[in-house]
């Protein structure tokens, strides 16, 4: 499929897309270029320097999807309750040096004008916009870069250096060449690195505008301790974190005067209370069309805040959306958006995923508690709940039909396939299952045919967030009863998302989780299932944060998992595609051995709505957050058309 990377020409298109780049850029020099009317007066009056001055000397010239647009109106979308964050990072932008180009095949520059990589892969060297600007009008340069690095990345009293800016245990060096060129110089190859500046997690080396992020850092700061206290901050990272944000937490977009890259910037907060979010465009914004036009398009975004799916379905049918897949993509939520599509005004626009499962289920391997560790340890256990579930009931129950047995990983017509991973224990088996029950020696059972172990029922909760994809209560309702004919108690246990996050990702309280895993395992994109290295390993949340930690949290994991671990570490460095898609698929094979999670369906495509009349809206993308839908298709360039 068109979207699909093409992994083994990777280092090859990002290198050869610098200079395709510089090519289409250059003629922007003699561009005449214009300027949304909602920004005329305040040029005229002084109050904003004309387009051509506001602009890069090279701004990236753009070629709309489908045409040159017109400027004004606004796009109107919907988040649910107050920690959907990644709603507004996923359409507004994660604005790194490189992106994914629209159909996820290619790296491009981005913020960067062009970037070099060195023979052996470790050396990345990024070319900067000269001229270009944050949006309160200040310069944007390579001293920037250096302070989100040197002073945030890489600086351990705010935070635990991120794996992606580490190489065989070492973090990256970053030189300033001058002030428009800067350097990443890792101890190895880092065949990845370019992706994983293009996730959304890839962000932090352009993400804090130095000339105002820096007041709330103590080594810029002489004074930082009176302003802790004058701002009720518990310490100077609480400080920074709530004045200048992080790529995934509400304050990111929680102070209208942080300065940005984005094509819109926050004038009404995401903040505690709020009903709405409301971004305008940014007039010192870098992107023209291929007729000079400064972009955004539109001039601003309307963000209702909703406290659940149901209100975000009812604006939806209400022609009260514009544009959006996140909360209304699910098989269930599509009758009614089919339903009510001429009454809405919206067509549908379909994202499709490269592989992956609907819900990965994950008992927690490293409980705190014992007795149900070493339950949940059993590699049996795991397969006989795997082989008592019936996929095809709850398929054609609550997922209307569509969908098909599957464990995970990527689908069969991509090359990352791994047949046994995927496919592995998906059958319908009760009696095996309860063969396997029987032969861990659980065939006591209690007065309502509970299995016990250790003089104990059987009994665990599965957290959940039912606001995120509303069919997984329904799916968990069902393997409720499925695993209960086999003698095994699973209490489905639905919470918002925040204490989620919290349970499962970080205090390691859970019993047992599930996530939704799209899954293609290309460079820059996590493979969380096969490795237990990010916060959605849940089957492992006390191995990641050792990893992450660098041994100083968490709990060192068991020699198969350090293994595993290692060969992500190698996966991420060789250059050679072919070399890391055999580790890849090493990785795989150990995944499958081992049974650490169990899926239950093939990812369907989602289809999100776009209101009749906004254009150059592809018909299809990938969707995936590693992508991340729908940024790179460039919301910038939407436009109502007149």
């Amino acid at each position: 499929m068109a979207h699909r990377m093409r992994p083994r020409q990777l280092l090859r298109h990002a290198v050869a897309t610098t200079a395709l780049t510089t090519l289409l850029t250059a003629p922007a020099w003699a561009m005449d270029y214009k300027q949304a009317p909602m920004l005329d007066a305040l040029v005229e009056a002084g109050d904003l320097p004309p387009v051509e001055e506001r602009l890069p000397d090279e701004p990236e010239v753009v070629t709309p999807l489908d045409g040159i647009g017109d400027y004004g109106g606004t796009i109107r979308r919907g988040l649910r309750g107050s920690s959907d964050h990644n709603n507004l990072l996923r359409f507004i932008g994660p604005q790194g040096l490189v992106r994914w180009d629209v159909d996820y095949t290619m790296l491009i520059p981005n913020i960067a004008k062009d970037f070099e990589v060195s023979e052996d892969g470790s050396t990345f060297t990024f070319h900067l916009r000269r001229g270009m600007k944050w949006s309160d009008g200040h310069p944007f340069t390579a001293d920037d870069i250096l302070f989100n690095m040197e002073n945030t990345v890489l600086d351990t009293e705010f935070s635990p250096v991120p794996p992606r800016y580490s190489i065989d245990g070492e973090p990256v060096r970053v030189t300033k060449i001058d002030d428009h060129t800067v350097e990443f110089a890792f101890a190895g190859p880092y065949g990845d690195f370019l992706a994983e500046l293009a996730s959304p997690l890839g962000q932090h080396p352009v993400l804090y505008a130095r000339h105002y992020c820096s007041q709330f850092h103590p080594d810029f700061n002489e004074n930082i301790v009176q302003l802790i206290a004058d701002e009720g901050a518990s310490d100077w990272q609480n400080l920074f974190m709530a004045k200048c944000g992080d790529i995934e937490i509400p304050a990111r977009w929680g102070n209208p005067l942080r300065p940005t890259l984005d094509p819109w910037i926050v004038t009404e907060p995401y903040t505690g209370g709020a009903t709405r979010v409301m971004l305008e465009r940014n007039p010192f914004f870098w992107q023209v069309d291929t007729e000079g036009n400064q972009l955004p398009y539109v001039d601003t975004v309307n963000n209702s805040i909703r406290q659940d799916v149901e209100s975000l379905i009812l604006d939806a049918i209400g022609g009260r959306i514009d544009m959006q897949v996140r909360h209304l993509g699910g098989a269930a939520n599509r009758p009614v958006l089919a339903e009510n599509r001429e009454a809405g005004g919206y067509d549908f626009f379909e994202g499709s995923q490269p592989g992956g499962t609907n819900m990965a289920i994950s008992l927690n391997l490293t409980h705190k508690d014992e007795a149900k560790r070493a339950l949940f340890n059993e590699r049996d256990f795991r397969v006989a709940l795997s082989l008592a579930i019936d996929r095809d009931e709850i398929i054609d129950i609550a997922l209307l039909g569509e969908g098909e047995p599957w464990h995970g990983g990527p689908f069969e017509d991509h090359p990352n396939h791994h047949e046994r991973y995927s496919t592995q224990y998906t059958e319908f088996d009760p009696d095996r299952a309860n063969e396997l029950l029987d032969g861990l020696g659980f065939t006591e059972r209690d007065g309502s045919g509970i299995r016990m172990a250790n003089g104990s029922a059987i009994r665990f909760q599965c957290d959940v967030i039912p606001t995120l994809q509303p069919e997984w209560v329904d799916m968990l309702e069902l393997i409720e009863q499925q695993w209960a004919r086999v003698g095994v108690a699973m209490e489905v246990n639905s919470m918002e998302r925040t204490f989620f996050y919290e349970r499962t990702s970080e205090s390691n309280d859970h019993d047992c989780a599930v996530w939704t895993n799209s899954e293609s395992w290309v460079p820059g994109q996590i493979p969380q299932q096969l490795v237990a290295v990010h916060h959605d390993s849940r089957y492992g949340i006390a191995w990641y944060h050792w990893y992450t930690s660098g041994g100083e949290r968490g709990e060192e994991p068991p020699p198969v998992m350090l293994e595993q671990m290692d060969r992500y570490d190698r996966s991420r460095a060789v250059v050679d595609q072919e070399e890391r898609a055999a580790i890849i698929q090493e990785m795989a094979e150990v995944a499958a051995d081992e049974f650490w999670t169990m899926g239950i369906s093939k990812s369907v495509p989602e289809f999100g709505i776009v209101k009749n009349g906004l254009e150059n809206v592809p018909a299809s993308m990938p969707l995936s957050w590693f992508y991340p839908t729908p940024a790179p298709s460039l919301p910038a360039t939407y436009y109502w058309a007149n």
